[in-house]
């Protein structure tokens, strides 16, 4: 996930090809419950390109992005990746983001991930999810999820209650900052996160209210196996205390359905009308 520590262009370039193709023969060959993320160079627009055609061709349906580029590269609000998201639109490929996936070449301060002391533990583990929030923030504040209202986009594992809190923030801050606002949407900057932003979670009790009180239905529940942040060793234990008093429809929706959103060719799991 730090593969943006690579200076090379050329080395970059060819070193994803060979993971990807590793990824995809060992990973997504085998099971077609398993879909895997692709990755591209992020030193190159055009190779990240090239790329993302290539393991298109491949069957890829993600494509996955750290939330910051690499110093040597211009930021996701930037007019170099207009291209790129117009590649990944129409090859229909969800662009996954991963929280604390910043690359190596920042300095801490530049990632707000400079803690010490007490507290410093949990100070730096939440300081990881804010990344993800950020580069959401840039795509849409840019236009570019505007301009391509089919590309969507996946944040993983950095809850979910914060999408409707930045729909609120950002459509206040086009709405209030108008003169100066560059450029301007077609939609609200709320309506382009609840339509095209999806986000996953492990624990997060507000989770739930985020569908049923605030309207986002764009939410995934995920183990994050094996991470420790994950459920891995309590997985039946968390499901049961997040959806035993859930609707039915609700529980669907955030442990299957927002899923088949992105990724329909999955189908849904053996068992699951049942459950």
């Amino acid at each position: 996930m730090w593969y943006g520590s690579f200076r090379d262009p050329a080395l970059l370039r060819e070193a994803i090809r060979v993971s990807n193709d590793w990824a995809f023969e060992e990973i997504q060959g085998a099971s077609p419950r398993l879909v895997v993320a692709a990755q591209v160079s992020l030193l190159s627009v055009a190779d990240a390109m090239a790329e993302l055609h290539r393991v298109a061709d491949l069957g890829a349906k993600a494509i996955f992005l750290p939330t910051t580029p690499p110093a040597a590269q211009d930021d996701y609000n930037r007019d170099s990746w207009e291209p790129f998201w117009a590649a990944a639109e129409e090859a229909g490929m969800v662009v996954a983001f991963h929280i604390g996936t910043d690359p190596t070449d920042l300095s801490s301060q530049q990632l707000g991930i400079a803690f010490r002391g007490p507290g410093g533990a949990v100070l730096n583990y939440v300081e990881t999810t804010y990344s993800g929030q950020r580069a959401v923030t840039k795509m849409v504040a840019s236009g570019a999820l505007d301009r391509h209202p089919k590309l969507k986009v996946l944040v993983s594992e950095g809850g979910a209650t914060w999408v409707p809190f930045l729909g609120d923030r950002m459509t206040e801050g086009y709405r209030q900052h108008h003169t100066m606002v560059r450029p301007k949407l077609e939609r609200s900057p709320k309506e382009i996160l609840y339509s095209q932003v999806y986000a996953s979670f492990q624990h997060d009790e507000t989770a739930i209210a985020a569908v049923t009180a605030m309207g986002y239905r764009n939410v995934l529940w995920g183990s994050d196996y094996p991470h420790m942040e994950g459920t891995f060793g309590h997985t039946q234990e968390t499901l049961h205390q997040l959806f035993d008093d859930v609707d039915a429809t609700v529980r669907h929706r955030m442990t299957i359905g927002a899923f088949l959103d992105l990724f329909p060719e999955v189908g849904e799991p053996p068992g699951a009308a049942a459950a």
